[in-house]
């Protein structure tokens, strides 16, 4: 009997950690037969746990019942999602920050001691910087995940950093968070092009779909890409600059949403950016405290070299400052 629950409850974690599974991988993994997964199977079915069959694929889905069933949670998920909860709570996701503390609350309660230590130990090194910028509503966070990972079409209210405001209709691809914004990255039916969209100026319309069938995403690295498309694509001058450091030291002072980093030694990196001013992007540069080079576009070497001579003439008609000599002991 122990041993049969032990696989149940393997069973269930397997369950719940993606969307679908054929009776062949569940067997696989559990190192049993595929007529004990039915068996088992059924079994999570009279404990309340909603399994549905796959017709056609003799596969298998953990679906959506009248109430939650437990969940469960290796130690560094469940490190996670209390690190999680206590963030929102904070008001990092506007309007649900009470529900973060219920939640949290009735997992902390349930935690063994060694993990709310580990919880605790990294809150109390932990400063949360105020932040008055826009909050990503949850609600539209939950409607396009779900367009996402069900492949529906999703029709929404956008306005454009301008002010303006126009429809879009998009096959959602992945939501991409960096830092304190949300981005969603979908293909524009319209534009026929991959976009990138600030999920806090969109406004999901209802009801979603069409189903479709996803496309091939523009890149595998889909944080890197979307990292360009709003901090270097977007822009009428797109920068090009060697830094004499290397990119995780440069990281430091970059982030995804201003720049992109490529390695090119141990001792230099390359940084894309982009604005619409060239005075701000000769700023942004050399204030970083980093030695550089400018290699595009044209515009901004000329702008750099202008202004690198007005520099140097302002310093030119300054006097010089003699410093004191220094008198030592005698």
């Amino acid at each position: 009997m122990r041993a049969t629950s032990a696989r149940l409850l393997r069973l269930l974690s397997l369950l719940q950690s993606r969307r679908d599974w054929s009776g062949a991988e569940l067997a696989e993994r559990l190192e049993i037969t595929p007529r004990t997964v039915r068996r088992d199977i059924e079994r999570l079915r009279a404990l309340g746990y909603p399994v549905l069959a796959n017709p056609g694929t003799a596969g298998y889905r953990l679906s959506a019942g009248a109430a939650v069933p437990p969940l469960l949670l290796d130690d560094d998920e469940a490190v996670a999602i209390a690190m999680c909860l206590r963030t929102a709570a904070s008001g990092s996701i506007t309007g649900i920050e009470e529900t973060s503390v219920r939640a949290l609350a009735k997992l902390e309660q349930l935690l063994p001691s060694r993990l709310r230590h580990r919880i605790n130990t990294l809150q109390t090194v932990t400063v949360p910087m105020a932040h008055t910028g826009p909050a990503a509503d949850p609600n539209t966070l939950t409607t396009i995940a779900v367009a996402c990972r069900d492949s529906l079409r999703l029709r929404f209210d956008y306005r454009t950093h301008d002010g303006t405001s126009a429809i879009r209709t998009t096959e959602p691809h992945r939501l991409v968070h960096a830092g304190r914004r949300w981005y969603l990255l979908g293909w524009d039916l319209d534009r026929r092009a991959w976009r990138t969209y600030r999920v806090d100026r969109l406004e999901p319309r209802t009801p979603t779909g069409p189903r479709f069938t996803p496309r091939t995403p523009p890149e595998p690295d889909l944080s890197g890409y979307t990292s360009r498309a709003i901090s270097t694509s977007a822009y009428r001058y797109q920068a090009r600059f060697t830094l004499h450091v290397d990119d995780r030291t440069a990281a430091d002072r970059i982030s995804p949403t201003t720049g992109t980093l490529e390695p090119i030694d141990e001792h230099s990196c390359t940084l894309r950016t982009g604005s619409h001013s060239l005075d701000e992007l000769a700023i942004y540069v050399t204030t970083m405290g980093f030695e550089f080079e400018v290699h595009e576009p044209a515009e901004l070497v000329e702008h750099v070299r202008t202004l690198a001579a007005r520099l140097a003439a302002a310093t030119d008609q300054m006097p010089r400052r003699h410093s004191p000599r220094h008198h030592g002991a005698e």
